[in-house]
């Protein structure tokens, strides 16, 4: 049995260990006698030499150690006893989304959330009897053959295909890397079934692992406040939200997205739901010059949603994101019918849902007018979040009215 090298801690720096927050970082480590393995299994300890826990090894990364267990966890302290933890957690995993109607042969649904499954760097997610992971962590990495088999035999998949070809992957000294796993091929487009949708799917070459799952819910939510409305939705990738609008009944949708071949795909699932092409129109183009154009042109909308791609990614850049979100939500209100409804997200996980309000309120003054929090979204429930890493809640929403002359709670003059 391998019971992995000693990594001690500075004094004082075990107080997140304790709390099992997963993440140690490379400044509250003393310096690492020997070189331990990419991923390999540590066993950390404070600086009087307590067991703290083990953990994988990623010595290119900032955070050095992602813990997978800690004392009391069943199973004994070494590899073997984690190993089966591991595969015990991955079967807890996809049990709780099956107890949860989330995970239906022809649906889709993630089945592994990271760290908040206590698999740190590991996303597996189902769509229609195929397997997409993504081994996010150098942890993740080496245990993969292992994580494969189990997710097939629990899931019974078809196929298994990997998409870690994602930035984080070069932070841990890891290669871009993609292709089938275990099984099948996928098909170059995968349908699936969100409700009475019927969607394609691109594993390949889709964003994230093809298909936005953490909207699922607040997709059928907007999809009620759409009947008998006309709907403009920004950054409308393939078109899921478009398609579930119309079927709940909105009178025309307007999709802008800047990929071409998302809003081809996009067409695609409006030919599969049958809706006829004069319920949509779809602009390829940028959203912030979109939203300015559309507003000189004298156009207006009953609903918009607004659902970017994360304008933050480090702290540097919190001050430019946060222009990006005012700057599309102030273009939206300048948009909106009186009475009508603004959707806006942001999946900047740095950027707190305070912060977040605190910008559209901005917008909203901007443009002059008063509005009001009806709803407020988070990610679906197949992307849990672990109470001690908070970090797993990023996705945050708010569904605005715009109030009428006669609800305004502006004084004017």
């Amino acid at each position: 049995m391998k019971t992995g090298q000693d990594i001690l801690l500075k004094t004082g720096r075990e107080k997140n260990l304790l709390q099992r927050h997963p993440w140690i970082f490379s400044g509250a480590l003393q310096p690492v006698r020997g070189n331990p393995e990419v991923g390999a299994t540590v066993r950390v300890c404070s600086s009087d030499g307590t067991f703290l826990g083990l953990g994988a090894w990623s010595p290119h990364s900032q955070i050095r150690v992602r813990l997978w267990s800690f004392p009391g966890d069943e199973g004994p302290a070494d590899e073997e006893g984690l190993e089966q933890l591991i595969r015990g957690r991955i079967a807890a995993a996809v049990k709780m989304r099956r107890a949860m109607g989330l995970f239906s042969p022809q649906g889709a649904c993630r089945l592994v959330h990271a760290e908040s499954d206590g698999l740190p760097g590991l996303v597996a997610d189902w769509y229609a009897g195929f397997l997409c992971l993504q081994f996010l962590s150098a942890g993740a990495e080496y245990w993969k053959s292992m994580i494969v088999d189990t997710l097939a035999g629990e899931t019974g998949a078809r196929g298994v295909y990997e998409r870690s070809d994602v930035q984080v992957r070069s932070q841990e000294g890891l290669p871009h890397v993609s292709g089938t796993l275990k099984g099948e091929e996928p098909p170059e487009l995968l349908e699936i079934r969100e409700g009475d949708a019927r969607l394609a799917v691109d594993l390949r070459r889709g964003h994230k692992t093809g298909f936005y799952l953490d909207q699922g819910k607040n997709r059928l939510r907007i999809a009620e406040a759409a009947v008998g409305k006309r709907v403009l939705n920004c950054f409308c990738y393939t078109g899921a939200l478009d398609v579930h609008a119309l079927k709940a009944g909105a009178r025309h949708v307007t999709g802008i997205d800047s990929s071409r071949e998302a809003l081809e795909l996009a067409g695609e699932n409006m030919r599969r739901n049958g809706f006829e092409p004069e319920k949509l129109t779809y602009r390829t183009g940028d959203v912030f010059q979109a939203l300015r154009t559309l507003h000189t042109q004298g156009e207006t909308f009953d609903l918009i949603i607004l659902d970017p791609p994360k304008f933050i990614d480090s702290k540097a850049r919190i001050a430019g994101g946060c222009r990006g979100y005012k700057d599309i939500a102030l273009g939206a209100f300048r948009l909106l019918e009186p009475g009508g409804l603004l959707c806006t997200f942001s999946c900047s996980g740095l950027l707190s849902p305070e912060l977040f309000q605190k910008i559209t309120a901005d917008a909203a003054l901007d443009a002059g007018c008063a509005a009001q929090i009806v709803d407020t979204f988070t990610q679906n429930s197949d992307h849990p979040v672990l109470l001690s890493f908070p970090e797993g809640a990023y996705l945050k929403g708010l569904l605005v009215r715009k109030l009428d002359d006669q609800e305004d709670l502006i004084p004017h003059g």
